[in-house]
């Protein structure tokens, strides 16, 4: 329960200014996008069928390649997927092999630490060469609290958690703030490649990753650029070998390029839907369906469902332009979720009015033939107006004046 609120909590905080999704793509895609600023990266080809996966893997001319299952979440390595199949990333040595390996991967849900227990869906699998890093480094840009500002992230240290090593050895990690309007200029990028260890050409090599990495995080408006690991190869060489990336949805209406290759197959899919009717959603793990206008009072409803013993199954801020119809879709999006045992409406009429969301409740509650119990608290505009719709449609809704009394009722209920 905890650990569901603190999630709520954070997430709600970004909600309280209209809720932010900040995109994610695959890392098929990041190396093309990698590639188009010039940053080296292995040779890398996607595949979408196992037949497709056999003929990249025959079109490299060479055997010496890594499978990976392209699904937006760390610890792909040590996952597991449905199938049976144990770890996301393996070796290939033949295009037979490649076509064995993506039979078992493509369709199936790979179920890593980061996933849950549900697992996510593997559409695609990237064929890549392998190339042998003598070192590794971990490289990143993103914004900075404390500078207000943009900031590259190097460390020597890479290929692992980069939090444990900041933890173990903060002087491990190397911030280098970055002007936003003339960029990394290249003397300040050779002097974090010199103080990574970088010698002679692969030093000139990593200056212009890092040049270049900050150039795509403006041009194309990103919230963070991660590679881990960076590495220089046995042959001198300075290859982006894996890469993270995020971008603001703000930026939407200026990036559709990017914004293009959202893959929602990869998102919770009430939230998805969510999102195209403007509700900020987040589904939870409990029993008990939340419809609250405002972030802040939707947390202080989690709270207490929380203090009489309940679980909430989701963050739902309808905001203050709800109409009956964005009610009736948050009724939907509520009871997709088969763990769903009462609905608990919570709504202070401020900008919104009461009328509004009693009459999406009583449309909802006839034409999708509720069957669970449903708590209502209606308080400020136009709520005498609303309790006589409730009252007048006849509809079993129990409606209450006090927070209290209310959540404990929808917590017997879901319990009942």
């Amino acid at each position: 329960m905890l650990s569901s609120l603190r999630k709520v909590g954070s997430l709600a905080r970004a909600a309280s200014a209209g809720q932010k999704r900040f995109l994610s793509i695959h890392e098929y895609q990041s190396v093309k996008l990698l590639n188009s600023y010039g940053i080296p990266t292995p040779k890398s080809i996607a595949a979408s069928s196992p037949q497709e996966a056999f003929d990249v893997a025959k079109s490299f001319g060479h055997n010496r390649l890594v499978i990976k299952a392209q699904v937006l979440a760390g610890g792909r390595g040590k996952g597991k997927f449905d199938s049976g199949l144990q770890g996301g990333v393996h070796m290939v040595d033949s295009p037979e092999q490649a076509k064995e390996y993506a039979e078992k991967m493509l369709g199936s849900k790979l179920i890593t630490k980061q996933t849950g227990a549900g697992g996510r869906i593997c559409n695609a699998v990237m064929l890549a060469e392998r190339r042998d890093p003598s070192h590794e480094y971990y490289v990143a840009v993103l914004n900075d609290r404390v500078t207000q500002g943009v900031v590259l992230v190097a460390s020597a240290q890479g290929g692992m958690n980069i939090e444990e090593v900041a933890a173990k050895d903060p002087s491990a990690i190397i911030t280098t703030p970055i002007n936003f309007e003339t960029g990394l200029t290249k003397p300040e990028a050779l002097a974090v490649a010199n103080k990574l260890g970088f010698k002679d050409g692969a030093a000139d090599e990593a200056a212009d990753i890092f040049i270049n990495l900050y150039r795509i995080f403006k041009d194309k408006d990103a919230t963070q650029i991660e590679i881990n690991p960076m590495a220089e190869t046995a042959d001198g060489k300075v290859l982006c070998m894996d890469a993270k990336f995020g971008f603001d949805d703000n930026a939407e209406f200026r990036q559709q390029d990017v914004f293009s290759l959202r893959d929602i197959s990869q998102e919770e899919t009430s939230e998805v839907e969510a999102q195209k009717a403007n509700l900020n959603f987040i589904k939870l793990d409990g029993s008990i369906g939340c419809l609250v206008n405002g972030a802040g009072l939707a947390m202080a409803t989690m709270d207490v469902l929380s203090l009489h013993g309940g679980n909430p199954a989701n963050f739902l801020d309808v905001g203050g332009g709800a109409t009956p119809e964005t009610v009736k879709k948050a009724f939907e999006i509520l009871l997709a979720d088969h763990k769903v045992k009462s609905i608990f409406i919570n709504i202070f009429g401020g900008i919104m009015r009461c009328d509004y969301i009693a009459e999406g409740v009583i449309k909802a509650t006839k034409e999708l033939e509720l069957k669970i119990p449903l708590v209502v608290r209606l308080k400020g505009t136009k709520e005498n107006e609303a309790k006589q719709m409730i009252k007048d449609s006849g509809l079993k809704i129990t409606a209450f004046d006090g927070l209290d009394e209310a959540a404990e009722t929808a917590v017997q209920l879901a319990a009942a």
